[in-house]
């Protein structure tokens, strides 16, 4: 073996934290792809995505989570479910927290002090919206709230800063192992997945209220040729009353629902796009075991 090859490392890397702390924005960043969609809205990540970076010498799979909440019904339980099993095979923590938060006395925060066999690094997000005093304060507290992390880093997701630091910190701390997956692959995720989550996340953006938190997406027929992609995709609903408002007047906010999927899939998929989308009912799709089974949620 020539000694001047280093070893080559490999492991899972989860990122998790409460919700709207920048764990998607996080990932993408480190990835250099947007593989999770981000909006401004909480709960936006339901599944638990992975997102693969690979060098000469190593493969990062990082898995973006849900972000952790008390959960209230089913769905919420099957996406709390995807972070504790992330965090069952991480062999590096990402704990994302940001400038405004603070966590008092809180089950995960409690799990990740008994964490002694797996490397945390707390990485405190937004540092861009605070002034050096703040965060050298934030700095302190969680270096006192979690003293077992490896690391507390601070970051600005949205700006890639600091993300460089947290590459090398997460290198230093992978075992050596050979990669898992093919070096040509960035996710575990088929296209359609990210097709119907370019949908749902315009949903997000577009409509206000319930409305986002009711809705779940489905690809039911991807047809590629070499010019272009046909796409059918469903959006589901709850109750009857929320198709008229996600359709909307004369169609209107269910089009613009397309148009803007459809420039986001045509950037992504690097092809054009035929997308076509009908809304449908599942009634209390959130609370129903079968449903949410259909949708990948268990």
């Amino acid at each position: 073996m020539n000694p001047e090859l280093k070893p080559h490392r490999a492991g899972f890397v989860s990122i998790i934290g409460k919700p709207n702390v920048g764990k998607s924005t996080l990932m993408n960043a480190l990835v250099g792809e947007r593989l999770s969609i981000v909006t401004s809205k909480a709960q936006t990540t339901r599944h638990r995505i992975l997102g693969i970076l690979n060098g000469p010498d190593f493969q990062l799979i990082y898995s973006d989570t849900p972000g952790i909440i008390q959960p209230k019904y089913e769905l919420h339980n099957a996406m709390m479910a995807f972070v504790y099993s992330s965090l069952e095979d991480a062999d590096v923590v990402l704990f994302v927290t940001d400038i405004y938060e603070k966590y008092d006395e809180e089950p995960v925060v409690e799990r990740l002090r008994k964490m002694v066999d797996t490397p945390i690094i707390l990485l405190v997000n937004k540092i861009d919206q605070a002034d050096q005093a703040a965060v050298e304060a934030k700095l302190a507290y969680w270096q006192e709230q979690l003293p077992n992390a490896a690391e507390v880093l601070p970051i600005s997701a949205l700006n890639a800063f600091g993300t460089e630091r947290v590459l090398e910190s997460v290198l230093e701390k992978l075992p050596v192992h050979p990669e898992y997956y093919p070096k040509d692959e960035l996710t575990d995720k088929p296209e359609r997945f990210f097709a119907a989550e370019m949908v749902r996340e315009k949903i997000f953006k577009l409509y206000k209220k319930e409305i986002p938190y009711s809705c779940e997406v489905t690809v039911e027929e991807f047809k590629e040729e070499d010019t272009i992609i046909h796409m059918r995709g469903v959006i589901y609903v709850e109750r009857a009353s929320q198709k008229g408002i996600v359709i909307g007047k004369g169609g209107e906010a269910l089009k613009k629902v397309g148009t803007w999927a459809r420039e986001d899939m045509e950037k992504f998929f690097a092809k054009k796009v035929f997308l076509e989308l009908h809304v449908k009912v599942n009634e209390n799709w959130r609370t129903d075991p079968k449903a949410l089974s259909r949708f990948g949620y268990q």
